[in-house]
């Protein structure tokens, strides 16, 4: 593995390489030797805002021995149109891994191609794969397996997490399934790329019928950055797109509500539901620390 880039890039394999390594750096946290980074100095490019993204990684990349420079958009020439080609170029020749948060992923992958260094995405417009991992590690760790897993994904399934949720499913083998009003369904020619892969995904408008038996209950914000004109017209659209108690009773018995954060209470998760899985959900949170750590320490392997 060179680059993280998305999850569809991903095999079974690597996932599977991935979540085994985070699983162990949690449990050994503090007690790293060697330190895979140790000597390095790894970026953090940002064009969005994050908490869980940027303290994880500038923790996770200190914990494995290397420094972390963070850069913003508005603080390198990048933010006043400088072409991510020269960028990628210039940064190739400093430092020793890259962290992007950015919207198009295109840029990401132009970036790494370019740079000669490892790259990770960190969140684009079309897939979270860092989150994705550590949400199958906080699966495998509240349930003791991935098998035979059922996730009813409620909201926005054209977002970048439910399109990374479409091919974890396809890579793994599991049934997805996603509620969402009919105009945020995501693209037919991605729908079917994945199916030819493997996994079950079904869409429904109806929340209840998703998750119906589902284990893992799954969420985001209806407003993602970048969409915030559109978040009065959102929220009439997703109005019915809430996990709720209805929702939660309609999934298995003993079923886990995960939410990657941050969350708007009252609006797709009710605070109740919230406060009640609320131990799952900074679980979730925590794991994005070791499963990035597992990442980058096998991209140095």
């Amino acid at each position: 593995m060179k680059h993280l880039l998305s999850i569809e890039a991903l095999s079974v394999v690597e996932i599977r390489e991935i979540l085994n390594l985070a699983k162990k750096l949690k449990s050994m946290r503090g007690q790293h030797d060697p330190n895979p980074l140790d000597g390095e100095c790894w970026g953090l490019l940002f064009s969005k805002s994050s908490t869980r993204t940027r303290v994880s990684f500038e923790v996770g990349i200190r914990e494995l021995g290397g420094e972390a420079l963070f850069l913003s958009s508005s603080e390198i020439q990048l933010g006043r149109g400088e072409p991510i080609e020269d960028t990628a170029r210039v940064l190739g020749r400093m430092i020793h891994g890259a962290v992007i948060r950015t919207f198009k992923q295109s840029d990401i992958e132009t970036f790494a191609a370019l740079s000669g260094i490892p790259t990770i995405n960190a969140l684009t417009d079309e897939e979270h794969p860092c989150q994705i991992l550590a949400d199958l590690q906080t699966i495998e760790e509240l349930r003791g397996s991935l098998e035979g897993l059922k996730i009813a994904f409620i909201g926005d399934a054209d977002c970048n997490m439910g399109r990374s949720w479409i091919w974890a499913a396809a890579r793994l083998g599991f049934d997805l399934r996603l509620a969402c009003p009919a105009l945020y369904t995501p693209p037919a020619e991605l729908l079917a790329r994945a199916k030819a892969v493997g996994g079950s995904v079904t869409i429904t408008e109806d929340p209840e019928e998703a998750a119906h038996g589902a284990d893992i209950l799954y969420t985001d914000v209806w407003v993602s950055m970048g969409k915030e004109e559109e978040a009065e017209h959102r929220a009439a659209q997703f109005a019915p797109y809430q996990i709720n108690d209805r929702v939660v009773a309609a999934a298995a018995p003993g079923a886990h509500v995960l939410h990657c954060l941050p969350a708007y209470r009252g609006k797709e998760i009710t605070a109740q539901v919230f406060e009640h899985h609320a131990d799952a959900i900074f679980q979730q949170a925590e794991n994005r620390l070791h499963a990035q750590k597992a990442v980058m320490t096998l991209l140095k392997s």
